[in-house]
């Protein structure tokens, strides 16, 4: 029983860690993406190893940048009480960690096709490259938006081991969607950011300007989505779910204070989290209700 409670103890914490719940940011869109891919329901070892391969390197991947970010969470008195640096986990535990998953993500591209396999190199070299951009770039929000959009198009490529044009649309979406509530997240950040030499659009911009153009990513980002409805030949509940998207997001730049901890998580990632799922839920019973 204690073995299994340290076990249990050790899941815990590696899973607050890498914040797994946040999953499902990119899991909707690449679900979308395999469905759109196979023109139905994937064959059961695509949707497995395609989910294996998105935890592996999303895990992989965050566990890494909380790894590079310690010393800036350290002083960061919004993430200081975060595992590495309460020494809650240790940097070898964490490395150990971060090697296993990104061999987990490469072995499941492996088992998909030619192509994923022999990308996957490219995609972990990009996942692990954006812990570095906010050390000399306010582009920083949009390369975390591009390394989480490799979700959809990954995700597609498992399917059919082919470019397509959808697939890099659905990754634009993520990548303005993301980046847009990066922005808002940052907000929280401004002066710590200036005086540890940090980039950010809030840093650089000032309060007003980044939540502006946070909001410009999410207006690009919600037309890509309409574009979507007739390149895929979707019908009315897909318009449906993305007319709810819309209102949460009005409602996600409607609360935002970065004096309040709670409204910014709010924010940044409760309402996105839901945001995700209101698409993925109306985009799936569009496709196969509607054209059952």
């Amino acid at each position: 029983m204690v073995l299994l409670s340290k076990i249990y103890h050790k899941t815990r914490m590696f899973g607050e860690l890498v914040m797994f719940s946040h999953t499902l940011f990119s899991l909707p869109f690449a679900i979308i993406s395999i469905v759109w891919a196979a023109g139905g329901v994937p064959p059961l070892y695509v949707m497995m190893w395609s989910l294996i391969a998105l935890i592996g390197a999303r895990n992989g991947a965050n566990a890494f940048n909380r790894l590079v970010d310690k010393q800036f969470d350290a002083l960061n008195p919004r993430t200081a009480h975060r595992h590495l640096p309460r020494m809650l986990l240790q940097d070898k535990e964490v490395a150990v960690f971060i090697i296993l998953n990104y061999l987990l993500f490469i072995f499941a591209a492996y088992m998909l096709n030619p192509l994923c396999f022999a990308l996957s190199p490219v995609a972990i070299i990009l996942i692990s490259s954006y812990s570095y951009t906010k050390r000399f770039t306010w582009l920083c929000h949009l390369y975390l938006g591009f390394t989480i959009a490799s979700a959809p198009v990954g995700a597609w490529f498992a399917v059919t081991g082919q470019f397509a044009f959808t697939p890099f649309i659905l990754g634009t979406i993520i990548m303005l969607w993301i980046a847009g509530f990066d922005i808002v997240y940052a907000t929280q950040d401004i002066e710590f950011d200036r005086k540890n030499g940090l980039w950010s659009v809030p840093s650089i911009f000032g309060l007003e300007d980044a939540l502006f153009i946070a909001r410009s990513f999410h207006l690009i980002m919600m037309l890509l989505l309409v574009c979507l409805y007739w390149i895929q030949h979707m019908g009315w509940l897909y318009l449906v779910g993305l007319g709810i998207a819309l209102i949460l997001l009005l409602a996600e730049h409607r609360v935002i204070k970065p004096s309040n901890p709670k409204l910014m998580k709010l924010a940044s990632y409760k309402l996105n989290q839901v945001i995700s799922m209101v698409i993925l839920v109306f985009t799936m019973a569009d496709y196969f209700l509607l054209r059952g």
